[in-house]
């Protein structure tokens, strides 16, 4: 089990579209939108600022690479934050259920 780790503009719809996508394509069990944060940043040799929302995504690692591809195709940003960091540990209940919940659909 993993948690991935994205930012979006803080207007919220990028969040709102990012987070449902994620979840109906299995992609996600579940994600949390956190802010406003105020990033700063260097991007093309300039030290910038922004206001955005922080993404805490759950899912497996058997799903990052499609997650990640998905993030790329529908985030906002030319190079957006992914960053996928280890469950080293959590409720038996919880991480059965996050399993579940990603598991791709049978069509």
């Amino acid at each position: 089990m993993i948690v991935v780790l994205c930012t979006v503009p803080a207007d919220g719809e990028h969040a709102t579209r990012i987070a449902r996508g994620l979840v109906e394509a299995r992609l996600a069990a579940c994600v949390n939108a956190i802010g406003p944060v105020r990033s700063t940043y260097s991007w093309q040799g300039q030290v910038e600022e922004a206001s955005e929302l922080q993404l805490v995504i759950k899912t497996t690692a058997a799903r990052y690479e499609a997650l990640e591809r998905w993030l790329r195709e529908h985030h906002p940003y030319a190079e957006p934050e992914i960053i996928a960091l280890p469950i080293a540990r959590g409720s038996a209940s919880y991480l059965a259920w996050l399993a579940a919940a990603t598991e791709p659909a049978l069509d």
